[in-house]
């Protein structure tokens, strides 16, 4: 069995955890992942992830390619559309403002527990390459700029020194910044979403180079995300 599984409290409905974590490892995968994969990422036999699937595709949350393999389906997106809605909608136009002017791909980002997740991303339309960062992908709040954005409203006294100090230069900065941490040769530059609201959010862009300052990409953010944070309260 799975080490996440065998620590979960035992009120839990086995089958439910399974089968949200199957979405979780399909959402974090770089392609389709087949059932034999899937079950060895849950701790699984084979069978059970099968079944599971199966499950999954009737309620079209996993859809499966031509050789069999698995991919998120387009159930999620409905089950999406309400999650963080306010911020999406009202941070898509501040993201195409800021993806066509800095010509990098723009994102706003949730936290997630201890997780950062990529709500939208938009590319700029004039640029010949920019980075794809696909929505949904997630990764820890203590690696790339975003999740340190995103730390930086809360008093983590209890992190890995290297990252409270990252906390601490982003807070007195007013933006974090990062290279090489969540995608091997990218950079990115993000900043919280000024909000009183329950969902804390980032927005930020990641490039692989730029001739603007760091400091010419944070003011352009921080005024997008001023413009968010005044619309959803």
């Amino acid at each position: 069995m799975a080490e996440r599984e065998k620590h979960q409290p035992g009120s839990h409905s086995q089958t439910l955890s399974r089968g949200i974590r199957a979405l979780e490892a399909l959402a974090r995968a770089e392609g389709a992942l087949s059932i034999d994969e899937l079950a060895l990422e849950l701790g699984v036999h084979r069978s059970i992830a099968y079944r599971m699937v199966r499950t999954l595709e009737y309620h079209r949350l996993i859809t499966r390619d031509q050789a069999g393999r698995c991919l998120p389906g387009a159930g999620l997106a409905v089950l999406a559309h309400s999650v963080s809605r306010d911020v999406q909608d009202v941070a898509l136009p501040e993201l195409a403002a800021v993806a066509d002017g800095l010509g990098m791909t723009a994102l706003v980002a949730v936290e997630d527990h201890d997780e950062c997740v990529t709500l939208s991303t938009v590319e700029p339309r004039r640029a010949s390459a920019a980075v794809a960062q696909r929505p949904g992908s997630r990764h820890s709040l203590e690696s790339g700029a975003p999740g340190i954005a995103l730390l930086t409203r809360y008093d983590e006294t209890d992190r890995d020194p290297e990252v409270r100090a990252a906390i601490a230069q982003a807070r007195e900065r007013g933006y974090a910044t990062s290279h090489d941490e969540v995608i091997t040769g990218v950079s990115s530059v993000a900043v919280p979403v000024p909000s009183r609201g329950p969902t804390h959010a980032a927005l930020g862009v990641v490039y692989v180079s730029s001739g603007r300052s760091v400091e010419e990409i944070a003011d352009q953010l921080r005024s997008a995300a001023q413009a968010v944070g005044t619309q959803v309260g």
